[in-house]
C-alpha cells in the first residue's frame, strides 16, 4: 500500500487537490488537520464542505468534541489501525492536512512518552488557570531548558504538554525525544503544495475574508463559553474572543488574523523545507505529480 500526502501551507489548496487525487484513485482521504478533527467550529477551521466530504470519503473530520483532548500519538495510533482495512479496499490512501506534528506521527512516529496520570495533567491545568502561562513557562525552562528553547512559549499545548512529560516521567522531555523515524510497512509518497509568496498570502487574505462572510463570528460565539480549551486555541478563534473581551476592535481582529494565518504558512513552510522526501509541487500540478511517484 501506499500512503500519498498532500500538505503544505495553509490556504494554498490542499483539500481540492487530495479530492482529484482521491477520485482518480478511487480511495479514501485521511484528514490530518489537528483543528479540523473537531465538532462545532467548521468556518474557522475551513473544514472541508459537505459537498467535498460527499465527493470522496474522509476520515477524522468532526469526529471529536471540543472537549474532548487528542494529540498527535494519539493521531499515530488511530491512522495506523485503520490503515489495514482501507488497505483492503485498494492500494492507495490519501492523507491530507497541514499540521506538521500529525503528518510526522503518521510518517516518521511519535516517540514513546509516559501516559500523564489525571494527577498530574489537574494540577498543570490548576496552576495554568490559577498562575497563568508564564508560571509553567518557568517551571519547564527549569525542568528541561533544552525543550523550552526550542518551542513558542505562548503556545499553551506546546507548553503544559513539555511540564506535564517532565512532571511525569522525572527527567526531562528531551531526553526522551530520539528523533529516530520508525519503520512503516507501507510506502509513503509525500507532496507539499506551494505557490508564489505574494499569491499565497492574498489566498489567506481573502480566505479570512470569506469565513467572515460565512460567519465565523457567530460561529465564535457559540463557543465563547468554552475559550479555555485547548481545541479552540486557535488562529481565528483567539482573535475573535479578543474582539469579544473588548481588548481589540473588530476591523484590528480580522486584520491580525489574516497576519497570523500567514505568519502560521510561513511557519509551515519552514518546517516542510527540513524535510529531503518531499516533493514540492504547485497545486495544478499535484495529482499527475502523485501518479508519476507512485508508478
Amino acid at each position: 500500500m501506499t500512503l500519498i500526502v498532500i500538505t503544505g501551507p495553509t490556504g494554498v489548496g490542499k483539500t481540492a487537490a487530495a479530492i482529484k487525487l482521491a477520485q482518480h484513485l478511487h480511495c479514501d482521504i485521511i484528514n490530518a488537520d489537528s483543528r479540523q478533527i473537531y465538532r462545532g467550529i467548521p468556518i474557522c477551521t475551513a473544514a472541508p464542505t459537505p459537498e467535498e466530504l460527499a465527493a470522496a470519503r474522509h476520515h477524522f473530520v468532526a469526529f471529536k468534541d471540543l472537549q474532548e483532548g487528542y494529540s498527535a500519538a494519539q493521531f499515530e495510533n488511530d491512522v495506523l489501525s485503520l490503515l489495514p482495512s482501507l488497505c483492503q479496499q485498494g492500494d492507495h490512501v490519501v492523507m491530507c492536512g497541514g499540521s506538521m506534528l500529525y503528518v510526522d506521527a503518521v510518517c516518521r512516529g511519535i516517540d514513546q512518552l509516559p501516559d500523564i496520570s489525571p494527577q498530574v495533567r489537574n494540577a498543570v491545568k490548576e496552576k495554568l488557570r490559577n498562575q497563568g502561562l508564564e508560571s509553567l513557562v518557568k517551571e519547564l525552562e527549569q525542568l528541561d531548558p533544552q525543550y523550552a528553547a526550542t518551542i513558542d512559549h505562548k503556545n499553551t499545548s506546546r507548553v503544559c504538554h513539555g511540564v506535564e512529560i517532565c512532571r511525569q516521567a522525572g527527567v526531562p522531555y528531551s531526553t526522551l525525544r530520539t528523533g529516530v523515524a520508525k519503520q512503516r510497512d507501507f510506502k509513503i509518497v509525500k507532496l507539499a503544495l506551494n505557490i508564489d509568496r505574494e499569491q499565497l498570502f492574498e489566498r489567506i487574505n481573502r480566505r479570512v475574508d470569506r469565513m467572515i462572510e460565512a460567519g465565523l463570528e457567530q460561529e465564535a460565539r457559540s463557543v465563547y463559553h468554552l475559550r479555555h480549551l485547548n481545541s479552540l486555541n486557535t488562529v481565528g478563534m483567539k482573535e475573535m474572543f479578543a474582539m469579544f473581551d473588548g481588548t481589540m476592535d473588530r476591523h484590528t481582529a480580522i486584520e491580525r488574523m489574516k497576519k497570523n494565518t500567514r505568519v502560521y504558512a510561513k511557519k509551515q513552510l519552514t518546517w516542510y523545507r527540513r524535510d529531503p522526501s518531499i516533493t514540492w509541487v504547485t497545486p495544478d500540478d499535484a495529482v499527475s505529480t502523485a501518479l508519476q511517484l507512485i508508478k
